[in-house]
């Protein structure tokens, strides 16, 4: 480095800085030598102890006589070399050697007088010392050695002397004197480094000024990039580009005019690093970065806001370019990146805010512009989309959903209903399948609403355990009611996160023993979705969950990851089928129910057809050899204390 040169070549320089040290300690040095006096002569004057008032006399004449030389030094530093080309090393010498003779006679009277003093007296020498500990990380700044054996003389034989002491409250100063100690030493140290480095830094730049002004255009240039530009893309960073927006900010506002800021944020960028490697992830991030500064009218006004994250501000603009702009970085972010002989592909999700229609300032409108992309990248990833009030309240309904659900069990919001599933071919229960409901103050809360929140936000685990628990003692309640109810079953929805907890099984096994419900009388929905999980431990799961005597039922079949393979291995009891097939029995659904029937008579598992409306409906499903029905043409879900009526009926 071009400080380090000129550091190591001018002795001018060298002689400086030491200068500048033995300034800063005979500055400070004045106050120090007068709190000595003060402090020694409190000590020695202030309490009676006539066994040692002929030591302490003697310490006094002693010190005062060194305190007074340290103070013609002072005046005489003060008087005839303050200012001068002298030379510092020597003076410096010349101070801490004052300065340590007096810690040391402090040390003296401290390991003399502390075992022989009243508690109050002691205290007072521990508080006058600390405190002369405690300033001489500023006073003693510019000596780091000298700081450090200061307070090590003045606290830590002290301490030491106080834990040997057979007075217990003396081993409790002594243990609180050496963590002071120790603190301080650690404090003075970085003090003094601290001011060394300021001392080095003044002269580097002095150097600079006076020796290389060519040298001083070309660190100024490079402490600039280091504050705003970022070291791998070469853009702006988060505090250069916040600089710029204000000024693009407070320019609209005065031309009237509209801003778009688009949050860029990169998809799939994370299985870059995962699959190939960070190194490569860094020239994707590069590449990207060049990619959006050719489509970039003001290099100023684009910036990497951090990770995979790129901020990008438009001006004159109407909302339809703007859009279109998106679009087409989105496009050339997506193009294909070769890098090491791999082709990989990337895309990118961009929000937009305008200024001054959603916000007023640079970060409002990158918060918002911000939430536009993440909302945008849960429902439809690789697209724009722009921020509204009406994404404002969904994030804000979100965020109170999301807060209120922690505590949903605990205040007694949420509750379970129940909707039978009948014997096709009499049409008794066969069982009640739980349902959800979460009552939020006066609103109900759908169950498509709060579960997806549940689950990005980890209170599914939680509300699921609470859900099998509840429905395994309603269906033991149920069951009780008469001899006759006692096979109806209870079948509770599980989702593709309890499914891969650790602990399910253990959670499933305690609902099952607090209720004392027959494990045959469980039933275990998981929807398809699941099968795009961790294959091997959810077939474990599930013969885990049929050794018990558990059944296991797949929801919405038909609509998500199926296969007949799948199928075979995992040897589920039940399938459901989807609603969406119901509703078109008479037209192209048929041929898929027909062809469950066909799976299940292969495979040996049973079929529900849910969602049946009409009596058409059911009469069809029943001749095609549907084994259960349920919907609304039975049943709406009704309360648990409904049940006992309706079996009755």
């Amino acid at each position: 480095m071009v400080f380090d040169r000129i550091s190591n070549s001018s002795k001018d320089s060298e002689l400086s800085m030491q200068r500048d040290a033995a300034q800063l300690l005979y500055k400070n040095g004045f106050a120090g030598i007068l709190i000595s006096i003060i402090a020694s002569s409190a000590l020695v004057f202030g309490f009676d102890n006539p066994e040692y008032s002929t030591f302490q006399t003697a310490w006094l004449s002693v010190i005062s006589v060194i305190l007074f030389l340290r103070l013609l030094d002072v005046v005489h530093w003060r008087k005839h070399l303050y200012g001068t080309a002298y030379n510092g090393g020597k003076s410096t010498r010349r101070f801490i050697s004052g300065t340590l003779v007096t810690a040391f006679m402090w040390c003296a009277y401290i390991l003399v007088m502390q075992a022989h003093v009243e508690i109050v007296e002691l205290a007072c020498m521990i508080i006058v010392v600390s405190a002369m500990a405690g300033g001489s990380a500023t006073v003693l700044a510019a000596h780091r050695i000298t700081a450090m054996i200061y307070v090590f003389t003045l606290l830590i034989p002290m301490s030491i002397g106080m834990l040997l002491s057979e007075h217990a409250y003396q081993h409790v100063l002594g243990f609180l004197g050496l963590s002071f100690g120790m603190v301080m030493i650690i404090a003075s140290k970085k003090a003094a480094d601290f001011t060394t480095q300021a001392i080095h830094l003044k002269h580097q730049n002095l150097s600079l000024v006076n020796h290389m002004e060519a040298e001083v255009a070309a660190r100024t240039q490079e402490i600039y990039e280091l504050s705003n530009i970022d070291p791998l893309t070469g853009l702006f960073n988060r505090s250069a580009f916040l600089q710029e927006a204000k000024l693009q900010l407070d320019s609209a506002n005065a031309q009237h005019e509209q801003l778009a800021l688009l949050f860029i944020d990169l998809d799939g960028f994370k299985k870059v690093n995962d699959s190939i490697g960070h190194a490569a992830g860094d020239q994707v991030l590069r590449q990207t970065a060049q990619r959006l500064k050719e489509q970039t009218p003001d290099n100023h006004l684009l910036c990497r806001w951090g990770g995979d994250e790129f901020l990008m501000m438009l001006a004159n603009m109407d909302e339809n370019e703007v859009i279109n702009k998106a679009k087409s970085l989105i496009s050339k972010v997506s193009e294909l990146y070769d890098i090491d002989n791999n082709r990989i592909t990337i895309g990118a999700t961009i929000g937009v805010a305008y200024y001054p229609q959603h916000a007023r300032t640079e970060l409002e409108l990158i918060q918002l512009a911000d939430t536009a992309m993440y909302y945008q990248k849960k429902r439809t990833p690789s697209t724009v989309g722009v921020f509204s009030d009406d994404l404002g309240f969904k994030i804000s309904r979100e965020q109170k959903l999301k807060t209120r659900l922690v505590e949903a069990i605990e205040n007694n919001e949420l509750r379970l209903v129940y909707q039978p599933i009948l014997n096709t071919t009499d049409l008794s229960v066969f069982a009640f399948e739980a349902l959800l409901r979460w009552q939020l103050d006066d609103e109900a809360i759908a169950p498509d609403e709060f579960i997806s929140i549940a689950e990005q936000y980890g209170q599914i685990c939680k509300i699921g355990a609470w859900v099998l628990k509840e429905s395994c003692l309603a269906a033991r309640r149920w069951q009780l009611m008469t001899n006759q109810y006692n096979d109806i079953g209870v079948s509770v929805n599980v989702s593709v996160i309890q499914m891969q907890e650790d602990g399910f099984e253990d959670i499933v096994k305690q609902a099952l023993q607090l209720s004392g419900l027959a494990p045959h009388c469980l039933y275990l929905e998981i929807t398809e979705s699941i099968f795009a999980t961790d294959m091997d431990k959810l077939h474990a799961q599930i013969i885990a969950f049929q050794k018990m005597g558990v059944k296991v039922s797949i929801d919405d079949f038909g609509t998500g990851y199926s296969s007949l393979s799948v199928m075979q291995d995992l040897a589920v009891n039940l399938v459901k089928i989807d609603r969406s097939f119901i509703n078109n029995i008479e037209s192209n659904g048929q041929p898929i129910v027909n062809a469950v029937m066909n799976i299940a008579d292969g495979l040996h598992f049973k079929v529900v057809a849910e969602g049946i409306e009409t009596i058409e409906q059911m009469t069809k499903l029943a001749s095609l050899g549907v084994d259960y029905l349920q919907g609304f043409h039975f049943a709406k879900p009704m309360e648990e204390q409904d049940i006992a009526s309706y079996l009755k009926t």
